[in-house]
């Protein structure tokens, strides 16, 4: 667990508190990457703790939310938290109800319950968010906010543009470990699968994001709103990957 304090950059002693849950998953944001290279180099992936510790601490990688979630969810009970596995369908810019997809946490604190996230790449609170309806939750300038829905159960939703948008949504059966395998593989090699395209990469900063789609990199600020992009050339990606986020095949 030491380790995997030091990989994110936490400090100080571990409590099963909101403040060093929401240190967490910040200081988490910061520092292990969202990708799918793996996918993309046909290396199947794992989803035993031993192999995404050894893959996301010791070797410093990253990986997508089957992986990123499934080891945060690990440390937070090893530091002491109660946590719920979730199922949740993607929602943003979707027109059809998806398949669900996605692995998102419950974490009990006191009588209160909060979601936790670390697996996405785009634009999902980076601090964990108090189950509670309509309340509204500023973080880093963007507004959040659930909502239930009579099928869809709870919706996340972030303000964009003076308009309320759909990030995912979630009801409230528990996961097992096991209840991941088959979604997993068919994010590894189903021929509808996003994830085994192109390059999908993102890393929060303290000033916004870096992110990597296909050839494209680009940056942006803390609301989303992009201020850079550049083409690379397949010679300068390697590169990229290193500086910004910090990962090395």
């Amino acid at each position: 667990m030491k380790n995997y304090l030091k990989r994110i950059g936490f400090e100080g002693d571990p409590k099963p508190d909101y403040a060093t849950l929401s240190e967490l998953q910040y200081r988490h944001f910061l520092n292990v990457p969202y990708e799918n290279l793996d996918i993309l180099r046909n290396i199947p992936l794992s989803l035993n703790i031993d192999d995404l510790y050894n893959k996301i601490v010791v070797r410093k990688r990253g990986g997508y939310c089957f992986e990123l979630n499934a080891l945060f969810n690990w440390l937070l009970r090893e530091i002491g938290f109660k946590t719920t596995t979730y199922f949740a369908r993607f929602l943003l810019d979707e027109t059809t109800i998806p398949m669900r997809r996605h692995r998102i946490m419950r974490v009990e604190i006191g009588n209160s319950f909060y979601i936790a996230d670390v697996g996405v790449g785009c634009v999902t609170p980076e601090r964990p968010l108090k189950l509670t309806e309509n309340e509204e939750t500023e973080v880093r300038g963007i507004i959040y906010k659930l909502k239930k829905d009579p099928f869809l159960g709870w919706v996340l939703y972030y303000m964009k543009n003076n308009e309320w948008r759909r990030l995912y949504s979630f009801t409230e059966e528990e996961q097992l470990e096991v209840d991941f395998i088959q979604p997993n593989f068919y994010c590894q090699y189903h021929a509808d699968s996003i994830f085994n395209k192109q390059n999908m990469l993102a890393i929060r900063t303290e000033t916004g994001k870096y992110t990597l789609d296909g050839d494209v990199f680009k940056t942006a600020d803390t609301k989303g709103n992009i201020t850079t992009v550049k083409k690379c050339t397949e010679d300068e990606i390697p590169g990229i990957l290193k500086k910004y986020f910090g990962i090395e095949l």
